[in-house]
């Protein structure tokens, strides 16, 4: 299916089940995908969800449903789009991780699968890793982890760095918190100053880019979320036009022209996602099913981007890439 078919089918509320009698609907098991972000941003990853039900042997329309919900990055209507989930008697809420508070708070008892960037023992979703309890369990990336990776990243592309500019979004609390402080403390090991710019709308991305006119900082650092990360366009060509080298979370940014990217194969864990969803619709107790930490990582360097920025990437770097873009 082309993505913009894809796109059309799951950006309103109702379920898409082609040629699906009203009995057979009733039969099949239902679950809802609460995502914070737009159906146009992350078609690909709902895409990718739906594959790994696939691999567990569930074919949306042939014997599960899908209830999409998106809050086009307006967190707050999340907990009535979690709320209306509930209350259309869903088998399992899949959640992204803006979203899982609100589903959480939904239910005690129709179980979740989240897809968190956070600790989720830590952001209090689970018991465990191993053992989560309760109605939750999911797949945790640990964005804040790999951003001392990135930092790196930026130090090497530019041993003469001293000033770096952190993006994040505040209502992305708290993995924007957990990035703060440990991009912060990794900045000290490394001698470096750090300027933290909060945005969580395109018009404060705008302004605090255009802030670097009088900061000058040697480099950006985007933080994690899925409000950043599909505002990628946005952020690659402000970068771009402010001369400003900027590293990312996600490929798909550095595929969009930005300088480098590394992070986890974030559509591999919304596969992985699905494949968990497609255990608990078989009947597996989601208190017993294991927390999965992401496993596939991407470095993705843009040479073309970093030649327009006059910049020369060591060898050894793009020598350890996954995709060198040139």
């Amino acid at each position: 299916m082309r993505r913009r078919d894809f796109v059309k089918s799951i950006a309103g509320s109702a379920v898409f089940w082609p040629l699906v009698t009203w009995a057979q609907q009733r039969a099949m098991p239902v679950v809802g995908f609460l995502n914070s972000a737009s159906a146009d941003a992350y078609a690909s990853m709902a895409i990718a969800f739906i594959q790994g039900l696939k691999e567990t042997g569930y074919i949306e329309g042939s014997n599960v449903a899908i209830e999409y919900r998106w809050a086009d990055d307006q967190y707050d209507r999340l907990p009535s789009l979690a709320a209306d989930l509930v209350g259309k008697r869903v088998t399992a809420i899949f959640a992204n991780g803006p979203s899982v508070p609100a589903a959480k708070a939904a239910t005690t008892t129709i179980p979740i699968i989240f897809l968190t960037g956070d600790d989720p023992v830590r952001l209090g979703f689970v018991a465990s890793f191993n053992r989560p309890g309760g109605n939750a369990t999911g797949i945790a990336i640990l964005s804040g982890e790999l951003a001392a990776k990135r930092l790196e990243l930026l130090r090497e592309l530019l041993p003469h760095a001293r000033t770096i500019a952190g993006l994040i979004n505040p209502d992305y609390r708290p993995v924007s918190q957990r990035f703060k402080s440990d991009i912060e403390a990794a900045a000290r090991v490394r001698g470096l100053n750090i300027q933290f710019l909060q945005a969580n709308n395109e018009h404060e991305i705008i302004e605090a880019c255009n802030s670097f006119v009088e900061t000058r900082p040697d480099a950006l650092l985007v933080g994690p979320g899925p409000f950043l990360d599909s505002r990628r366009d946005l952020l690659v060509a402000l970068a771009a036009q402010r001369a400003i080298p900027a590293a990312y979370e996600t490929r798909a940014s550095a595929v969009a022209g930005g300088l480098v990217s590394y992070g986890a194969d974030v559509g591999d864990a919304y596969r992985q996602a699905g494949i968990h969803t497609g255990r608990v619709l078989k009947g597996e107790n989601i208190a017993d099913l294991p927390v999965l930490q992401a496993t596939k990582f991407e470095l993705v360097i843009n040479l073309k981007t970093a030649k327009a920025l006059g910049l020369d990437v060591p060898l050894g770097l793009t020598a350890g890439a996954d995709e060198v873009i040139e």
